[in-house]
């Protein structure tokens, strides 16, 4: 059973997929678009569904510290439903807060630069996402 993650941004959006067994995440690509072109980045996510097949798309959604959803959020659920839309894979809503700190935590003990982390942080956010909708599972 394969998983997608993704780690919507303003301007990227972060891909992990789940080994086979649907127990482990990892970096899959980083979807670069102009500011807020969501049709683009969607092409994009729509081209890795059709290849990777996955069961099912973890969504993250931001949220504020006490759990209120934001602007951010509002966009996450607008992108989930032109995903819907679009395919018939199941999207499922995860709360996001701290993945991108954690990831960026994991990147800097692992001694990766400055330059190398900005190009793999949505991708390891995604991977935060997905492996924590994986291990609640």
């Amino acid at each position: 059973m394969r998983f997608l993650g993704l780690d919507l941004g303003s301007v990227t959006c972060g891909v992990a997929i789940s080994d086979p067994l649907g127990m482990i995440a990892r970096t899959y690509e980083t979807v670069r678009f102009s500011e807020n072109d969501y049709d683009t980045c969607l092409k994009r996510i729509l081209e890795i569904i059709r290849l990777e097949q996955p069961e099912k798309i973890v969504l993250g959604l931001p949220r504020h510290m006490n759990g209120d959803v934001g602007i951010r959020g509002e966009i996450s659920m607008e992108f989930k439903s032109m995903l819907e839309e679009e395919t018939d894979v199941p999207v499922i809503l995860w709360d996001e807060r701290l993945t991108t700190k954690a990831a960026e935590r994991i990147l800097i003990q692992a001694n990766v630069s400055r330059k190398k982390r900005k190009k793999v942080i949505d991708q390891m956010a995604a991977v935060q996402i997905l492996q924590s909708y994986l291990d609640s599972m």
